[in-house]
């Protein structure tokens, strides 16, 4: 199998215009890709694998799907001669399963998005005043000579981290924007007014749970069918834990041939392990490769010498090592794709926030409910009362966490029921990046913006999903081997998951019921009634113990702390002395912007995926 370079996939979108093609003239070489508008001139320039497009023509309507999707050509033809405008495009590509852009081009004006998971994202800047967009922020950065923003780094530092629709605009690159994932970017064909459209809103929860796990199987299924689709070896996780195991089953039933791949956990009570082996005698077709805690790295291996071509700093630095050793591995054994659990987590367990949501409209249901919880919780009936009750609008709520940064994370149910969990600043953060973090919260709520969804719950959910698509699209850029897939993430199946009632997805006594229903009769029944979650507190901490030297080291010289980011000496001090988890949790983060600014060479990448460019004539 030809192993994938981690940087091999990019691409830019110019408009219809003369001015354009003089920058595609600057950015193209032998060897890329170029798909033209009607007129001729260059609307697509990059390199991309050929078996991740799907293309249609007719007239002057050009429809291209860029990714891991279920289009087929003929249907996909058919379809673009019904297109008559730009937003006509969503017409063309309804219905499909994946995680893909979605470019059009019609008689010069465009329309393009990405998903509402942040898998696949656009993004804009202009070069020599023309407007520009890519799938990846730092081609960009590249083309303009963009250098890192100092106040979205300093963001970068918060645990947990801020989805904002405001924010969520801005990168860490001065003036490369994104384009907001629930709207398409729209040019006319000057290119001069260029605006966006909403093409996704996340659904109302108001499925009961067979109609919703119904709408789950159908998107589960069919989502691992893109996966599986092109043939040959297909490999995923299995973890053991519920959700990267039902993805196993779901693509033993149609791949050629699946490898499955599971490394053990170091703490004695997790027992992923045991499921796991479980999940292996029901696979007895399946290659399974089970890597004891001495056979795969460590968290933390490696990372002081660590440089990625990333766009952005990612937290996931910590796991590099063993994903990589990870997708080796597999590749050894003929593996062309490897899936992963990440987001079932997020999907399948409603966040407590519901109960806020829902305490207005059904009281009954929700006292009942938290009597079972605030036990768990251990606080008292008057406290959880006006927790619950509580109104606060996301622009309060944002102006809150402006206050609140630079304080001690909220314990207990009070952390639960907001928008999301409060932002922190990392307890090694200076007076300067905190200052930073509260302009820039200030700021987003300035503008009032919405949230991500009306409900608590599904904005929290949301914002957690789109972490973890923006982490497998990081992952895809600086990874080589087979790409990795996170099914749990492709729009489908966050749209289905998405509109069940929360009190129904969440039962005392029952483990993600929404997809242990789901997968009822494709998952063995005694897997799906599995009512734990393993942990990984004792992995973090030997893993912190035994690789101490190279995050100390990370610390000395630190490029964040001569930005005025961070105070090395207090960091260190947390590294040293084993700082408790709450104080801990935002070390993935600032490991993650640190690496990153080490691999910037000029304000650039160092290994950047874009050919160098031309100087304007």
């Amino acid at each position: 199998m030809r192993r994938r370079s981690a940087v091999e996939d990019w691409w830019v979108m110019l408009p219809d215009t003369e001015a354009a093609a003089a920058v595609a003239g600057r950015v193209y070489r032998e060897g890329l890709r170029r798909v033209p508008h009607a007129s001729g001139r260059p609307w697509l320039v990059g390199r991309w694998d050929a078996r991740q497009e799907v293309s249609a023509r007719a007239g002057e309507a050009r429809v291209v799907v860029l990714g891991r999707s279920s289009a087929r050509a003929p249907e996909l033809r058919r379809r673009t001669e019904r297109v008559r405008g730009p937003s006509d495009a969503e017409g063309a590509v309804a219905g499909l399963a994946g995680s893909f852009h979605v470019l059009a081009s019609v008689g010069g004006r465009v329309w393009a998005r990405g998903t509402a998971s942040t898998a696949c994202r656009l993004f804009t800047t202009r070069v020599d005043g023309v407007p520009v967009a890519a799938g990846r922020a730092d081609v960009l950065a590249g083309l303009s000579g963009a250098g890192p923003d100092l106040e979205m780094l300093a963001l970068r530092l918060m645990y947990p981290p801020v989805t904002s629709t405001v924010l969520a605009e801005r990168t860490v690159w001065r003036d490369v924007r994104a384009v907001p994932a629930q709207e398409a970017l729209v040019w006319e064909r000057d290119g001069r007014r260029g605006a966006t459209a909403r093409w996704w809103r996340p659904p109302e929860p108001h499925l009961s749970l067979g109609e919703a796990a119904a709408a789950v199987r159908r998107a589960l299924v069919e989502a691992v069918g893109t996966c599986t689709a092109g043939g040959g070896t297909v490999s995923a996780d299995l973890s053991g834990g519920l959700d990267s195991t039902s993805l196993c089953f779901l693509a033993a039933r149609e791949a050629e041939h699946l490898v499955t791949v599971h490394w053990e956990g170091r703490d004695p009570r997790n027992d992923d392990a045991l499921w796991a082996e479980r999940g292996r005698e029901a696979l007895p077709s399946a290659t399974h490769l089970h890597l004891t805690g001495e056979e795969s790295p460590e968290w933390f291996t490696g990372v002081g010498g660590l440089r990625l071509a990333s766009e952005e700093p990612c937290a996931w630095v910590r796991d590099f090592a063993k994903q990589a050793d990870l997708l080796r591995r597999v590749a050894a054994h003929g593996s062309r794709l490897h899936l992963g659990g990440g987001g079932g987590d997020e999907l399948f367990t409603p966040f407590p926030s519901c109960l806020r949501d829902l305490a207005g409209a059904q009281p009954w249901r929700v006292w009942g409910r938290l009597r079972h919880q605030r036990h768990q919780w251990r606080a008292g009936r008057l406290s959880v009362a006006r927790g619950v009750l509580r109104r606060t609008s996301y622009r309060r709520w944002l102006l809150d966490a402006a206050e609140h940064v630079d304080l001690a994370p909220p314990s207990g149910f009070d952390g639960m029921l907001g928008w999301q969990p409060e932002p922190r600043a990392p307890c090694w953060a200076t007076v300067e990046a905190v200052a930073l973090m509260r302009e820039a919260l200030r700021s987003a709520a300035a503008n009032d913006p919405e949230p991500l969804a009306p409900q608590r719950s599904v904005h929290c959910t949301l914002q957690q999903v789109r972490e973890g698509g923006n982490t497998v699209r990081v992952m895809n850029q600086t990874l080589a081997g087979p790409r990795v897939a996170l099914p749990y993430t492709d729009d489908a199946v966050v749209t289905a998951a998405l509109s069940v009632r929360p009190l129904e997805a969440v039962r005392p006594g029952a483990f993600k019921p929404l997809l242990g229903a789901a997968l009822t009769g494709i998952v063995p029944a005694h897997i799906l009634r599995r009512p734990s979650k393993g942990m990984y507190d004792a992995d973090f901490y030997q893993a912190l113990r035994r690789h101490r030297g190279q995050l100390l080291g990370l610390a000395e010289d630190s490029l964040l702390a001569r930005a005025g980011l961070i105070d090395a000496e207090r960091l260190r001090g947390a590294v040293h002395f084993h700082a408790e988890a709450d104080a801990l949790d935002p070390l993935p983060y600032t490991m993650g912007c640190e690496v990153w600014l080490r691999s910037l060479e000029g304000d650039r990448p160092a290994s950047a995926p874009y050919p160098p460019v031309l100087p304007a004539p």
